[in-house]
């Protein structure tokens, strides 16, 4: 038995959490008791918490954990300025005597559109100066873009038929060639290459990432990982081993990427899992489709053409009729459907299959939806799909939004206040590494919805802004629900499961352009403290 005393509670809409004293009392993994004042007894071990805010810990719904692990073995772009710097840094990191035979050059967070000594977005002939025999590969900071060099074009003709995706993907140069640059679908296609990590690789990578988790308060995390690694069945045995070794110090819920329905039908036949299915740590997930692409490329999927680009309106990946059959199938088989839908059209098209697959008793799930409209706001109150939300986008995104959607639609942006007041369920979540690990990072954005500076004054369109409260129940008890665990975990309560951490200051108790500034002290999984500032 653990006693944490001197602790003040907070739990999101209750107000009897105005700064009283408590103790919590755990054993077996769970909350004993909850009780005002300090405690008076000398069983088990007492920590005194110094009077601690005690809060839910946090549960991500959408990362990529894996591949978070695996950042430290590619090279990290994000701070890169220009051409030439970039460069130096890929000389400077890879060394072709060193690398092995079959190995790609590698780098992430590529921003390449703020390079100031190259008049054009980087292509393979550019990447060619490199002067690497190896394949190259680089990833935009916001997953959706890449550019290879030759040598990776040659593997990508001779292994892959690009003809099934749209042709908006495959950027080409004034003569029809491929020039080096790939988007959305076509980008998750090509990692499949060279993230055929052996099942030793996958331990080592998660158990980094589960570390970074416990450091941020993070206790569960829902993640895609398959194109970091190609085998579900590696994966999945990766992470159970992790767990009966005593090494897996959160809950996990992994996902299944698929293209098509016949990966669902192959997946369904060979694992026969269920979400929700696994060990008391791993557990099966969702199955994970896109239905469209980004709004900075202009191909997330919108009803009428961008503002700034009035002859495309985006791409929708599958017809109605494809994806009404995909998510049918993965219901009748007791599969959650999460689905990346960013513009109106593709939150649309999910809104209708998951309404067409029935009650949504599996608790479908619809990711960002960043660009709403009326009438699909009261679709949604009626329907009820989950959203998950990534408020941190905003912070760098809000400057550009009304001129990819217009001043009309960037009112129905991020509209997550509205999304609150009529019911609709949503999670908070960081889509980690796209986005920051933080929880702190996505709450302070959704109370204030400006960035660390302020900016823009007052917030971005204000009335949006979310109470501390809301957004914290939906970093914690409503990731519960879509586990189908709301009545286990999530929450401070006697008999709930012990996931907790202790704060440096109470979240309601500061203001809302201090909440940046609250640091994680403590964070407890299953009555059992994994990570202590």
């Amino acid at each position: 038995m653990k006693v944490i005393n001197n602790v003040k509670l907070f739990r999101p809409f209750d107000k009897q959490d105005q700064g009283d004293i408590y103790h919590v009392i755990v054993e077996n993994g769970k909350f004993k008791e909850i009780n005002q004042g300090l405690y008076q007894g000398n069983d088990g071990e007492v920590i005194d918490s110094r009077e601690a805010a005690l809060a839910p810990s946090f549960n991500d719904s959408h990362m990529h954990l894996l591949r978070f692990g695996l950042m430290d073995k590619e090279l990290d772009l994000r701070e890169v300025t220009s051409w030439k710097e970039m460069k130096e840094v890929v000389k400077d990191h890879y060394n072709q005597k060193v690398m092995e035979e079959n190995e790609w050059i590698v780098g992430r967070g590529l921003s390449d559109d703020g390079f100031d000594d190259i008049d054009h977005l980087l292509n393979a002939k550019d990447i060619e100066e490199l002067n690497y025999k190896k394949p190259a590969f680089f990833l935009h900071e916001d997953g959706h873009e890449c550019v290879v060099n030759e040598e990776a074009m040659k593997i990508i003709r001779e292994k892959d038929d690009l003809s099934q995706f749209p042709e908006e993907f495959i950027e080409r140069d004034e003569d029809g060639n491929w020039s080096g640059r790939f988007k959305d679908t076509i980008v998750h296609f090509i990692k499949f290459h060279f993230r055929q990590k052996s099942k030793e690789e996958v331990k080592e990578a998660v158990k980094e990432g589960v570390r970074d988790l416990a450091e941020n308060g993070i206790t569960s995390a829902h993640t895609d990982d398959l194109n970091y690694v190609g085998s579900f069945e590696t994966l999945w045995n990766a992470y159970i081993e992790l767990e009966e070794e005593g090494k897996m110090d959160a809950d996990v819920h992994l996902h299944h990427y698929i293209f098509n329905i016949e990966d669902l039908k192959n997946f369904i036949s060979r694992y026969n899992k269920q979400t929700g299915d696994g060990t008391d740590r791993v557990k099966m997930g969702a199955i994970k489709i896109f239905l469209d692409g980004t709004q900075r490329l202009h191909t997330s999927a919108l009803r009428a053409p961008y503002h700034d680009r009035p002859k495309t309106d985006g791409v929708l990946n599958y017809s109605q009729e494809e994806l009404d059959e995909i998510i049918a199938l993965a219901d009748n088989h007791n599969l959650q459907a999460a689905m990346h839908a960013i513009g109106d059209r593709a939150v649309e098209t999910a809104i209708s299959a998951i309404e067409k697959a029935g009650s949504n008793k599996l608790r479908h799930r619809i990711i960002h939806a960043q660009v709403l409209a009326p009438d699909l706001l009261e679709k949604l109150a009626e329907v009820k799909p989950y959203l998950e939300i990534q408020p941190g986008f905003m912070m760098g995104e809000y400057p550009q939004t009304a001129e990819w959607v217009g001043e009309e639609r960037e009112k129905y942006c991020n509209p997550w206040n509205t999304v609150y007041k009529m019911g609709i369920p949503f999670t908070c979540s960081s889509d980690c590494p796209i986005g920051q690990l933080s929880p702190i990072t996505e709450m302070f954005a959704a109370v204030n919805r400006t960035d660390f500076n302020g900016e823009p004054k007052g917030g971005w369109i204000p009335e949006e802004k979310l109470s501390i409260d809301a957004i914290y129940q939906a970093y914690t008890e409503t990731p519960a629900q879509l586990e189908f665990q709301e009545a286990e975990k999530g929450k401070l309560e006697e008999g709930y499961q012990a996931d907790f951490v202790l704060l440096s200051d109470h979240p309601r108790q500061v203001e809302g352009y201090q909440l940046k500034d609250i640091r994680i002290q403590e964070t407890w999984s299953c009555g059992e403290k994994v990570y202590s500032k």
